[in-house]
């Protein structure tokens, strides 16, 4: 029995309810992601590929994998301090590049120097973080891409923001923030999927799934059914795809960025891809994965992938494949020597890049040592 049910009182018709708090705001059905990564490649699909594009994507394909092997040997001479290798993940990173316009901006993590590359950035200036000469060896409004971040995620609240910005000033620009599955893991993932969400921020997420955050199993790291649902929980809509088919990670990034593009908010998008290589080349890989591991998504590999089908298709032929190689081939020749070259460097520089208008203790730091390095100077004299 109720109070207004209670012997002696009038009967009293209950004031409307509101819906209830937890009733979700949109229906979820829309929002889940493929049930099983989605492809093109040896599909029916691939009968409608573009030609033209796909030997680009090849092309750039071969040019990113020589790109990677040269860089690794570079840490091996003492060029680099480190590498984050992309090898085994091209596919992901070339199509994220290319699906960019040209106001659009690219917020890569530290293992993604190769879809800044393939964003036009200069080589040598992509590694010059890894060198350990600069924070970012690039200017990142020329190129619409932000510096390569060390610490996890922490650049995806940052593609939110300027996202956000660029849609409250009606500018027409998209962010495509790049991801690992370890960067998932952290709070910064969460709090940049919720602000975009709410916000309807013009910004597309790609998580690279590669398999491990270092050396931890990606099941040690969520009970999710796949890092793609993490996506319904914020009221983003996810895709699951198969990160080694460049032809499905093109066509899905190109469709996420002109839903954000025409106002259709945020997505999140999850490419199942391998680490061929170790985290980097201070590594031991053989301690928590097995060679025999390795080899099957060797198998998978995504240039073999294109090539095979693209042969098949009569769209690109022996000599294409050569002319391939030759470029690329030509850019790590190009690539060896400038970065053998000793880079001229002035201390000063400390002081340069920190505040737009120094403060008095980083003037009395100038000073000091500008001191200190004129001393040494007519002390060599």
């Amino acid at each position: 029995m109720t109070v207004t049910e209670q012997p002696g009182r009038a009967t009293q018709t209950a004031p409307p309810v509101p819906p209830p708090a937890w009733r979700p705001r949109t229906d979820p059905a829309p929002l889940l992601p493929d049930p099983e990564p989605y492809r093109v490649l040896g599909t029916e699909a691939a009968a409608k590929l573009d030609a033209e594009l796909m030997r680009e994507l090849y092309a750039e394909l071969v040019r990113g994998r020589r790109y990677n092997q040269q860089a690794t040997a570079l840490t091996k001479q003492g060029r680099l301090a480190v590498y984050p290798s992309t090898t085994g993940q091209e596919a992901s990173e070339i199509a994220a590049a290319k699906v960019l316009r040209d106001q659009d901006w690219l917020f890569p993590s530290y293992r993604d120097t190769l879809a800044a590359v393939a964003r036009g950035l200069d080589p040598v200036q992509a590694l010059t973080l890894l060198r350990g000469d600069w924070h970012s060896g690039y200017d990142p409004h020329e190129h619409r891409v932000a510096p390569l971040s060390t610490p996890l995620a922490t650049q995806l609240p940052h593609a939110v923001g300027l996202a956000h910005a660029a849609r409250l000033k009606g500018d027409d620009v998209v962010a495509l923030a790049m991801v690992g599955d370890g960067g998932t893991s952290e709070g910064d993932f969460h709090e940049a999927l919720n602000f975009a969400a709410v916000w309807q921020a013009p910004v597309v997420f790609l998580v690279q799934n590669n398999g491990f955050a270092i050396s931890v199993p990606l099941a040690k790291q969520t009970a999710a059914p796949s890092l793609a649902h993490k996506g319904v929980g914020y009221g983003i809509p996810a895709r699951l795809v198969d990160g080694n088919d460049v032809a499905a990670m093109h066509e899905v990034l190109s469709q996420a960025m002109e839903r954000a593009r025409s106002g259709g908010g945020p997505t999140l998008i999850e490419a199942v891809t391998y680490r061929v290589d170790a985290h980097t080349n201070a590594d031991d890989a053989t301690r928590y994965r097995t060679d025999g591991e390795v080899e099957t998504w060797r198998a998978h590999d995504p240039i073999t992938l294109l090539e095979r089908e693209l042969k098949d298709r009569g769209i690109l032929d022996e000599d294409g494949i050569d002319a391939a190689r030759a470029a690329a081939e030509e850019m790590a020749a190009a690539l060896r020597e400038r970065m053998n070259a000793d880079a001229e460097l002035d201390p000063m520089d400390l002081f340069t890049h920190v505040y737009a208008e120094p403060t008095p203790q980083l003037r009395e730091q100038e000073l000091q040592l500008r001191a200190e390095l004129q001393a040494g100077a007519e002390g060599e004299h």
